[in-house]
Order: C-alpha cells, then structure tokens, then sequence
C-alpha cells in the first residue's frame, strides 16, 4: 500500500507538470509536445534538470538560471495539487473502476480550472476526450455502471442546456459539456456536485458584491467551471454517501 501511494504521488507531480503545458498552450492553438518548454522572457529552453516537478522551481528559487526572471508559482503548486489529488484518489479507490475514474477526473478538471480562469474557456479539446476516456473505462472495467453514468450525463447536460437556452449570459455552451461529463463519471453523484458548485458561486458571488457593491459586483464576470470542478472532485469523494444519506432520510 505504501509503494502505491508513492506511485500516485509521483505519477500526479508528473501528470501536474504537463497539465501546467496544457493549460497554457492549448487555449493558443500552440502543440502539447513540442517545442520544448521555454523561458517566455529569454526564450531559453528548460533543461530536463530544471524541469523536475516542485524540486527545480525551489532549487531556482522560483526564476530562470539564465535570466532570473520570475517563474510563477503557479507551476509548483499545480504539481503539488495534482500529486496530491492522485495519492487522494488512490486512498479513497472502492475497486479498479473507481481509482480509474478518479485519476481520469482529477487528469482532466485541472487543466478546465486553470483555462477557465484565465481565458473564461472550457475546452471541447478536454471535456471530449475525458467524456470518451470515461465511457471507455466503464464498459472495459464494469460495464454494469454505463446506464446509470449516461443517464446521469444526460440528466445533468439536459438540466444545463434549457438553463443556458433560458439564461444565455448565465451560462454557457462550455459548462453545459463540463456537467455532461461530470455526469459519466460520477453517475448519480453528480447531483451533489452540482449543489456544491452552485453553493459555492453564490458564497463567492455574495463575496464580490459585499466588496465591490451591488452594482459592480453583479457586473463581475466569474467563471462557473471552478466550481464544477470543485463540486465534481468533493463528489467523487462523498457524493454517494451523501445520496445515500438523503435518500435514507426522505
């Protein structure tokens, strides 16, 4: 047990490294592989030795070794999150599907919040590819849950779609998919992720107008897939458990 923990902590500090490229280039058009990663103000490329997760950002002390200038934090903390996020997920795993789809969720949200964050963009590059990835994974590992996971997709994306048809400027196109796919890989649990989610924009909103005022505070654009995502991963952790209990009460 203990040899696999260290596996998913290591494996997630690498996947976290390359997420870090995903998030900033795919929203450009830019290659995943190539070319290498470099520094945005030199244009010197990264060496292998400087681009070891966590440890290379702390040994430059956050800058480039050739023209010091400031690398964001951004990066280790990514790293750190998404390590963190594996070793979770492989603690919390019931069975193979489980871990599966847990490593596959973690693997594809990350990304979504950096991008939508930054570019109020969440990818059809993404949410496609980890909506295939789920299905995959269910019908090869235990296809007895590929019902429940569609009919939690289309119930979700469904819910979506005619709130986004009513309220265009509330919601987009993007999220619409985003709760689609959290629908495949949560199945009946998508429910409290989508409570969740919804729970904590309305804290942040309220945040913002008690700041800003009610006028520029409800002008403030702020991305929901954060929440999604934020709501899909407490979910993919006690989601059940929750409908369970609610379920066990009413």
């Amino acid at each position: 047990m203990p040899s696999l923990i260290l596996l998913a902590g290591v494996a997630g500090l690498l996947v976290g490294s390359f997420l870090n490229v995903v998030a900033h280039r795919l929203p450009l058009g830019q290659s995943l592989v190539s070319p290498r990663s470099r520094c945005p103000e030199c244009g010197a490329p990264v060496r292998a030795y400087d681009n070891v997760p966590v440890l290379s950002w702390l040994v430059l002390k956050g800058r480039c070794r050739h023209c010091s200038t400031s690398i964001s934090p951004q990066y280790p903390i990514v790293e750190l999150a998404t390590g963190a996020l594996y070793v979770a997920v492989a603690l919390a795993a019931t069975d193979a599907l489980d871990a599966a789809l847990g490593l596959l969720l973690v693997t594809a949200l990350v990304p979504i919040t950096l991008i939508d964050l930054e570019h109020r963009l969440i990818p059809n590059l993404i949410t496609a590819p980890a909506a295939l990835a789920a299905v995959v994974a269910i019908v090869a590992i235990d296809p007895g849950f590929l019902a429940e996971a569609l009919a939690a997709a289309a119930g979700a994306g469904g819910f979506f779609l005619l709130t986004a048809v009513i309220s265009p400027r509330g919601m987009g196109m993007g999220d619409v998919k985003l709760v689609a796919m959290l629908g495949l890989y949560l199945g009946r649990a998508v429910a409290p992720a989508i409570l969740i989610a919804l729970v904590a924009g309305v804290v942040i909103g309220a945040g913002i107008i008690a700041r800003r005022g009610m006028t520029e505070g409800r002008k403030t654009a702020v991305p929901f897939g954060p929440f999604l995502a934020l709501g899909g991963m407490v979910a993919y952790f006690v989601g059940d458990a929750i409908v369970d209990g609610y379920l066990d009460r009413f």
